[in-house]
């Protein structure tokens, strides 16, 4: 199945040089998790603050389970500071 996987701030670093605005097309198993995409691309759970899938926040518990279907967005930012 296809998927849209996006990464924001210091996390698109870890995209693919052919990424187009902090995003690229993925074609992933049906049972994939999203962690198991995270991991793929060899991004630091910890640096996983704010993972959504499909602008729903996924808490990190559900992170492992089998919830991505065909035509998804995943998308994940890091911790953010400031103020």
């Amino acid at each position: 199945m296809q998927i849209t996987f996006k990464l924001y701030a210091t996390l698109t670093d870890y995209l693919p040089a052919e990424a187009e605005k902090h995003a690229i097309k993925l074609d992933v198993p049906d049972t994939a998790t999203a962690y198991q995409i995270i991991d793929q691309f060899k991004v630091p759970r910890e640096m996983t603050h704010l993972v959504l899938l499909n602008g729903v926040y996924l808490h990190p518990e559900q992170r492992n389970s089998n919830i991505i279907r065909e035509g998804d967005t995943l998308a994940v930012w890091p911790p953010v500071a400031g103020g």
